[in-house]
């Protein structure tokens, strides 16, 4: 985990020197290929010719040769920074006309061999073992060079020279521990430059006569500054400050890793206070001893914004107030103070100029600027990661300072409890960031009346209580990270146009939050636990009508956490008719399906003659019984005639002249209605008893049979006779054509049967007739049991 932190850390640092070379990355345009902390002892084979950007620091290579990198001809970015080099002969990025960034610090070159070289805009050879300085004569033809990083031990005027020419942005320039032996002070004056950073050995006392005011550089950066013992030490680095003083080029001194005592730390502020330096930096700074330093001099001083970080000390053995009282009555315009463990400030002697004060990650308290009128000039103050702990101190601070607009008081133990009386703020104030503190929903009934900018994000905010008082100029809300179930209504913010209401509670938000809050441009509202049921559907019909880039990360962020079965699913996934979330809607709708249905069926029924059906039904299940309830050779038994004939009254004639004496001449025994109907019995009864009691069925078919009724049942009952599954035991004769058209719709059956079954049309010549009877009695004959008389 350690190597990968690591990895990560450099990548920042390279990715910032690229940013500040100007050199623009884009996804389309570049390739990256990262080898870095991969054992490597050689520059790896067969990288893909697309690479624009090769990063193979942090490994064992020692040599760079043409042959690795010639087919490289995209390469813009190479890092070769902490590895073993010695030795570079820079004609081997001959081929890469593209490269514009080489970084080959950390690593343990001595010697480089010039030849005419690429343009580069970003050369590092920094940290490496080069006794003079690095600098070939073909330098001078890199006319877009902005960043160059050099190393030596010694340093000669004219080692500079063939870059005099140049306009660079900025030099850094680390020093060797060899470093002071042969000193040369005025080498660097003829560097032309905007920027110089300077990194003197460490762990040795300042003993440097290097004069740093002769650079043209704007912005100058010195690390590494160790001096703790009361001879020549501190008057060496005293006098590289003093030549300060002629440098009217100088608004920018940033200082570094500083070992000091506490009275040279006041006098090195001192120092520069009488200089041309507009912005003054501090940082890393080790202290020890006493401060006997009392009377500082205000007077004659360009500085604009003093900044002290990261400063450590050995247990105070004098008063602290010595310290507040300096800083406290400083004249300059932004000052701040940040990790240095400052428990208390004082209030100015006087009205200060300051405009911005900066004591984040310090131990201050509520006791802090407390009856403090000598700030009237104050517009932002930064109280971060302190030890306060009431906001009714806050609140109270604020009175005196009639111009503050912006304050934060984030990272601390802040708490209100509404029960403590007056909550006046500063009228002025715009911007508030409360952050991460332990503010409860009272916190809503004591805010700036005209803030528009307000923090309250990671508190422990669980509603936002009505009636609050109206913050009518609120533009920008930040309540993340609490544990509210609702989105706030507008009524109380009417200018409200950014809301981050990201990592709370929500399950069901209002459908109404965007018609309340109409001046809403921007609104982060995911991670939040939604419940996907009916109650959501219409929030998100609406939150899908607004524009993307009003609603921040839709639809990633915003998923359903409840039911078991959408968690996970995106909101824009989630869908749910209206049918089933209207409850007086299913009901109609319910209503009317079966009202038409009923209607339909209803139709229906009469149209195909459902109630005969129905009937039929009743007597076929009566039969059914009975017939269950009979063995096989008992229902053999009942067969007592050979056919059954069905025929329409009209076709009778025909009947009586020419089927019956043709069949029973042969001793074949036929069932007619009128001579073996049963009389007491139902028609239906006697219909079904003379088909049970028949091998066969005959239906004499033509247009009078199709308009009866009573062959349509006759029909009917004997296609489905229960006793004659397994065999066929209908005969149809055609005695005259029958149209399509002449068939009753509810005849489908006989449609049916007509469609696919044969039978036996009834031949006007009587040559045939003979034929025809013999296959009719053909048809039915079988020998019946004998009749008791």
């Amino acid at each position: 985990m350690m190597k990968t932190n690591s990895s990560i850390f450099h990548f920042a640092i390279i990715f910032m020197l690229i940013l500040e070379t100007k050199i623009q990355l884009t996804d389309e345009s570049e390739f990256l290929v990262d080898r870095s902390e991969s054992s490597l002892f050689h520059v790896p084979k067969n990288l893909s010719l697309k690479t624009t950007i090769l990063n193979i620091s942090q490994n064992y290579i020692s040599e760079l040769r043409t042959s690795d990198i010639v087919s490289l001809s995209k390469l813009r970015i190479l890092i070769v920074s902490h590895n073993r080099i010695q030795y570079l002969d820079i004609s081997v990025f001959k081929f890469n006309q593209e490269l514009e960034y080489l970084d080959l610090s950390h690593n343990e070159l001595w010697k480089i061999s010039c030849c005419p070289t690429v343009n580069l805009k970003h050369l590092d050879l920094s940290f490496n073992a080069f006794v003079g300085l690095p600098i070939c004569k073909e330098f001078g033809n890199m006319s877009q060079l902005e960043f160059l990083g050099l190393s030596a031990t010694q340093l000669q005027k004219s080692s500079v020279l063939p870059i005099a020419s140049l306009h660079i942005s900025k030099v850094l320039l680390v020093l060797g521990d060899a470093y002071g032996e042969k000193e040369d002070p005025e080498s660097l004056q003829n560097f032309n430059i905007e920027s110089l950073h300077i990194i003197f050995p460490t762990r040795k006392e300042f003993s440097f006569i290097l004069d740093v005011s002769v650079s043209t550089a704007v912005s100058l950066e010195l690390s590494n500054i160790k001096c703790v013992l009361d001879d020549n030490g501190c008057s060496y680095f005293q006098n590289v400050l003093l030549k300060l003083q002629n440098n009217s080029r100088l608004s920018n001194l940033t200082l570094n890793n500083i070992e000091t005592t506490w009275n040279f730390f006041i006098m090195i502020i001192q120092l520069v206070w009488h200089t041309s330096i507009k912005y003054f930096s501090i940082s890393n700074v080790k202290l020890q001893g006493h401060l006997n330093f009392r009377d500082f001099d205000y007077s004659n001083t360009s500085l604009k914004a003093f900044s002290i970080h990261q400063v450590v000390t050995d247990v105070f053995s004098f008063p602290q107030s010595y310290i507040y009282e300096i800083f406290s009555n400083m004249n300059v315009q932004n000052f701040t103070v940040s990790g240095t463990h400052m428990v208390h400030m004082v209030c100015p002697s006087q009205i200060s100029t300051f405009l911005y004060l900066d004591f984040s990650n310090n131990l201050l308290t509520d006791m802090v600027f407390k009856n403090c009128g000598n700030l009237a000039k104050l517009e932002t103050l930064s109280l971060q990661m302190n030890q306060l702990k009431e906001l009714a101190s806050i609140v109270y601070m604020t009175k005196e300072m009639k111009s503050l607009q912006q304050l934060d008081v984030s990272q601390n133990s802040l708490r209100y409890d509404k029960n403590e009386g007056d909550c006046s703020w500063t009228t002025s104030l715009l911007s508030l960031n409360m952050s991460s503190n332990i503010l409860t929903d009272s916190v809503f009934r004591c805010l700036p009346p005209k803030v528009k900018v307000l923090d309250l994000h990671n508190n422990q905010i669980r509603s936002i209580p009505k009636p609050i008082m109206k913050l009518e100029a609120l533009q920008e809300l930040n309540v993340a990270s609490n544990s509210l179930a609702h989105l706030p209504d507008c009524g109380a913010f009417s200018s409200l146009s950014v809301l981050i209401i990201d990592h709370n509670s929500i399950s069901n938000p209002s459908a109404d939050f965007f018609h309340s809050c109409q001046k809403i441009r921007s609104i982060r509202a995911g991670n939040n636990p939604f419940q996907c049921t009916c109650e959501l559907r219409e929030f998100i019909q609406n939150i899908g009508q607004v524009s993307s880039e009003v609603v921040e990360g839709w639809p990633d962020s915003y998923k359903c956490d409840y039911p078991e079965r959408y968690k996970g699913t995106p909101l824009k996934d989630f869908h749910v008719s209206q049918l089933s979330c209207n409850t007086a809607l299913l009901l109609v709708t319910i209503g009317v399906t079966v009202l038409v249905l009923t209607v339909t069926v209803t139709a229906l029924c009469m149209y195909f003659d459902l109630p005969w059906y129905l009937r039929m039904v009743c007597q076929w299940t009566q039969t059914r019984h009975r017939a269950r309830n009979l063995p096989l050779e008992e229902l053999q038994r009942t067969l007592q005639f050979h056919a059954f004939i069905s025929y329409s009254g009209h076709d009778s004639v025909w009947v009586k002249s020419e089927l019956l004496p043709n069949l029973e001449k042969e001793d074949l025994r036929i069932c007619l209605h009128e001579r073996n109907f049963v009389p007491g019995k139902s028609i239906v009864e006697n219909i079904i008893n003379c088909i049970e009691k028949s091998y066969k069925s005959i239906f004499v078919l033509s247009p009078n049979f199709v308009q009866s009724e009573w062959c349509h049942y006759e029909l009917y009952f004997a296609h489905h006779n229960l006793f004659h599954e397994a065999f066929d035991n209908l005969i149809l004769i055609l005695l005259e054509p029958i149209p399509q058209y002449s068939i009753p719709s509810s005849y489908h059956k006989l449609k049916n049967l007509m469609a696919r079954r044969t039978y036996l049309e009834w031949p006007k010549e009587k040559s045939k007739h003979g034929l025809f009877w013999a296959n009719l009695r053909a048809a039915i004959n079988i020998k019946l049991m004998e009749q008791a008389k």
